[in-house]
């Protein structure tokens, strides 16, 4: 049964931290460690996760995507389990857009991702696995992949004024 997971806050140093690569992908612990993934992020409406936010520096995130209040044009995307992820390409075409995390509550920022990327990763049986993601799920797995990599959100904005609280962000989404 999984369980949910505390959610680490901005400041604690596992977020800052590149984390290690899963060397066994199909073994208990790493299967539990998802499925505990999955039901906390779900638990916190959040479209996606990886693994430091949980406290643990392996490199395992979720990506997943739905339509809601903070996101209304979001497609539907069921969640996917992504260990070891790396991109493999990216398109020259850079697009800003809002972002949040669920270990920085309460502010969001204008980020700049790439629009179109193609990754490179293991699934949860183990297979290598490619796919091409673009817009709002190319922008998820950037900002999933920075926390493997010790990078928040708040790293790429260009400018401070680009941040602001969830509160004004509601005003502009509403």
């Amino acid at each position: 049964m999984a369980r949910l997971l505390q959610i680490v806050q901005l400041g604690h140093p596992v977020l800052r931290k590149r984390a290690s690569a899963v060397e066994d992908v199909r073994g208990g612990a790493t299967q539990s460690l998802i499925d505990d993934m999955l039901a906390t992020m779900e638990d916190a409406s959040g479209v996606g996760i990886a693994a430091p936010q949980v406290y643990e520096s392996v490199r395992i995130m979720i990506v997943s995507s739905y339509p809601s209040i903070r996101y209304p044009h979001a497609p539907r995307m069921a969640p996917i389990p992504i260990v070891n992820p790396e991109i493999v390409w990216a398109s020259e075409e850079v697009e800003k857009g809002w972002e949040g995390c669920l270990s920085i509550p309460g502010i969001r920022g204008l980020v700049p991702r790439n629009k179109r990327i193609k990754v490179k990763f293991v699934t949860r049986e183990g297979k290598v696995g490619e796919r091409e993601f673009a817009d709002f799920v190319a922008r998820v797995f950037q900002h999933e992949i920075d926390h493997l990599n010790g990078i928040v959100f708040t790293d790429r904005l260009e400018t401070p004024l680009d941040m602001i609280t969830e509160k004004e962000y509601m005003k502009i989404v509403s």
